[in-house]
Parts: C-alpha cells; sequence; structure tokens
C-alpha cells in the first residue's frame, strides 16, 4: 500500500512507519551487491525494494478538482519478498480461501526443523522447503486417516516461514488444519476422536498428540534427505563438506533420529472467517515489516521482536539477515494439501461443503475492485479523495514515465507530482 505525503504547502499526513527497510538497505546496497555469497534472487530484492514507490518506476499525476493541487502515485516493485507490497495480495488471498474453506473447525499447528538442519537447508533451499512443506502435510493426512483420530480426508494448507522474530534463520511449517474429514465412501463427515472422548478420559485439547506427530515428521524428513543424498541432490557449505561422504552424512542423522522435534499446536480457532483471517497475517508476511523498526541511525538498527521487546543490530547485519529470508524464486511458499488441493476443489471439497452446511448458497469469489475498496477502508482512506484539502476529487492526469523499463501495478497518491512529459 502506498504512503500518502502531502506536498511542501501542508496538508494531512497519512499514518506511516518513519523507517523502511528501504532506509537500511540503501546506504549499504554497494556493499552489498558486491558480496560474493549473494544470490540472484536477493539482488533482485534489493533493486525492487530500493525503487519501489519511487520515480524510477513511474506511475500517474492526479489533480484535485477542488483545490488543483497535483500528487503523484508511484508504481509499487511487486517482489513478494518486499515489505510494502504485501497488502492487497493479503486480501484477496484470503478472499480466495473463503471461496474454499470448509465451515467447520479448524486448528493450526507449526512444524520446525531442527538447529542441526538449517546449515543444509540454506544451501538446498528450494528441496529442504519443499520437503518441508510436503513432510508436514503428509503427517496431518496420516493422522487424519488414522482411525482412532478421524478416519477421513483432512484438508491442510501449509505456508513457509524461515525466521524467527530476531530475523535468525529458523524454517518452520505453518498449518491450518480441518477438525474432521471426509469419509473415504464419501457418504458422511468424520468428526474427530478427540470431540468424543470415551467415558473417564479427559478430552484431548488439540487434534492430534504433538509428540507423535513430531516424531512421524521427523521420520519422513529424515528420509527425504538420505533420498536426496543418494541421488547426489545435496550441496554442503565449506564447513559441512565431509557430509558429501554416505558414511559421514548416516553418522551426523543418527543423533537427530533419536532427538524430539518440535511441532507446536494451538487450541481451535472460533470460525472458518477468524482461520483465514489468522493465517492470512501469515502467508504473505515477509521477515520483518517496516512498522517494526524503531530506530535507526549509521551505526544500529533497532526493530521490535516479540511484544515489548526490541533487538539492535549494526546496519549491515540487519540486512544480512533481511535477505537471508528472500525466498527462491518460482517456490510455492502456500501450498494446499488433503481434500484442500486443486484436485479436490471440484468434487470432494464441494460434496464436503454440502455434507456441513446442506442449505448453504453457493459462495462467489469477491471482485477484485471490492477488495480493493475493503484495503483502503483499512487505512481509513478513499482512492479518490483529495490528501491536502480533504474535499476534492482527485483525477487522473497524466502518466508519469519509469525512469527504467519496468511497468509494475499502479498505487495511491504518494506526493507532489513532476511536470508532465512526453511517455515515450
Amino acid at each position: 500500500m502506498a504512503h500518502v505525503v502531502p506536498h511542501a504547502d501542508g496538508g494531512r499526513q497519512a499514518d506511516r512507519p518513519p523507517w523502511r527497510v528501504a532506509d537500511v538497505l540503501a546506504p549499504h546496497a554497494q556493499a552489498l551487491l558486491a558480496e560474493r555469497g549473494l544470490g540472484p534472487e536477493q539482488r533482485r530484492a534489493i533493486r525492487d525494494i530500493l525503487r519501489c514507490r519511487t520515480p524510477a518506476l513511474g506511475g500517474f499525476a492526479y489533480v484535485c478538482d477542488h483545490c488543483g493541487a497535483v500528487y503523484a502515485a508511484y508504481n509499487a516493485c511487486r517482489n513478494r519478498n518486499c515489505p510494502s507490497c504485501q497488502s492487497l495480495a493479503q486480501r484477496a488471498w484470503i478472499e480466495r480461501r473463503m471461496v474454499r474453506v470448509l465451515p467447520t473447525v479448524h486448528y493450526h499447528v507449526v512444524f520446525t526443523l531442527p538447529a542441526e538442519l538449517r546449515p543444509i537447508a540454506r544451501f538446498n533451499r528450494p528441496l529442504i522447503y519443499a520437503e518441508l512443506l510436503r513432510a508436514a502435510a503428509q503427517t496431518l493426512i496420516a493422522f487424519g486417516h488414522d482411525r482412532r483420530h478421524i478416519g477421513g480426508l483432512i484438508g491442510v494448507t501449509t505456508v513457509l516461514h524461515t525466521w524467527a522474530r530476531d530475523l535468525r534463520y529458523h524454517p518452520h511449517a505453518h498449518c491450518v488444519v480441518t477438525a474432521g474429514g471426509l469419509a473415504p465412501d464419501g457418504t458422511r463427515w468424520m468428526r474427530p476422536r478427540s470431540e468424543h472422548p470415551r467415558q473417564g478420559r479427559k478430552r484431548r485439547p488439540f487434534l492430534f498428540p504433538v509428540k507423535a506427530l513430531g516424531m512421524v515428521f521427523r521420520a519422513k524428513v529424515l528420509d527425504a534427505l538420505k533420498r536426496a543424498h543418494q541421488r547426489g541432490r545435496l550441496l554442503f557449505g565449506r564447513d559441512q563438506r565431509h557430509l558429501a561422504d554416505p558414511v559421514a552424512f548416516r553418522l551426523f542423522l543418527e543423533p537427530l533420529a533419536r532427538k524430539p522435534w518440535v511441532v507446536y499446536a494451538k487450541k481451535p480457532f472460533g470460525g472458518p472467517q477468524q482461520v483465514f483471517e489468522y493465517l492470512g497475517r501469515y502467508t504473505h508476511r515477509v521477515a520483518i515489516s517496516d512498522g517494526r523498526i524503531l530506530d535507526l541511525t549509521d551505526h544500529h538498527v533497532t526493530f521490535r521482536t516479540k511484544g515489548e521487546d526490541t533487538a539492535t543490530l549494526e546496519p549491515l547485519a540487519f540486512a544480512r539477515r533481511f535477505l537471508q529470508h528472500v525466498i527462491p524464486r518460482g517456490f510455492t511458499k502456500i501450498r494446499h494439501f488433503g481434500i484442500y488441493a486443486s484436485a479436490h476443489v471440484g468434487k470432494r471439497l464441494e460434496h464436503a461443503r454440502q455434507l456441513l452446511e446442506p442449505d448453504a448458497p453457493p459462495r462467489a469469489p469477491t471482485p477484485v475492485s471490492d477488495l480493493t475498496d475493503a484495503l483502503l477502508a483499512l487505512i481509513g482512506l478513499g482512492p479518490q479523495r483529495c490528501p491536502d484539502c480533504g474535499l476534492g476529487t482527485l483525477r487522473r492526469a497524466y502518466a508519469i514515465a519509469p525512469l527504467s523499463g519496468r511497468r509494475p501495478t499502479p498505487t495511491l497518491p504518494q506526493g507532489r507530482a513532476p511536470p508532465p512529459r512526453t511517455t515515450p
């Protein structure tokens, strides 16, 4: 979402963070781009974030029909690692998923890779990330098929995150799971056994036992690593080159097969809307938002971690931590499994919805125009209102040619527009 910036002779200022991630990257961009360990996705992220909502990407000029003020709406970079470009995409994703979400209770489960595997994950990000999401989903689906728990096909949505609140490398998968599944014969919706405990037994607060989930998840990830190593698909850094040897790699995995792996589960959500409003905060989130940066100088960056806690880093160290969370190009970090998988959307998913809500009308997706209006309502600003006088309507007057060849998505008014120039 663009920030509305009044011109020099006054006007009201919209709320916006005092510092942005781009402000941290800008003084160190050349040094970062010169580092040999930086990948192409990270280099592109730096360039895009620095150009986002600036004259470099061009845009449109708007004129107020009441006071004559002229404002520029500079284009967004559309990079999915940019902290400023995710709000509308996040809102649109929530609306699309609400069409598919089943009217049943959902649980939130988090699967985490152990610290010993993080160095390997750094050098094999697409492979390890894919196996992490797949193993988490397959573990949940296996427990769903088990008659001791549900005995049906459940729905799972997974989202990859790679950071802790202090920006350290911490790959984990957030999963939203249906509390129930479609019976194998398709005749009924199977409720979890935890909702109907036997007499004398205490009701289990979570959908599945988390220790058992951790054991199965551990086995699936380790099996995937062994297969990848046998096929020569794993790369190792300087400190782990000895793991290319099969015997050394087997000895490395043995302790991991004995230690418990962390699986965290929360109590169920209140309803489907709450599920995806909650998960929506995770789907398009990047490692840190602009609003979490509390102080920025030439020597340090202070940012909020959790609650009232803060962390302070040197700007270059902050930039390096941020860039290690850039998602590999083309990697799908939001995936759907089980009854939520694309293969089941047209038949099994709709059949399950009919079993849960026989009299409910079919759902239709929200139009894009309505999504834009909803997003603008979140910040209390209409797309046509003049930020200067608050009375007039902003009318598009002319295009502002980009300083580069890329033509991203237009955004809201951001400041005094330059005079018209001929667009090539």
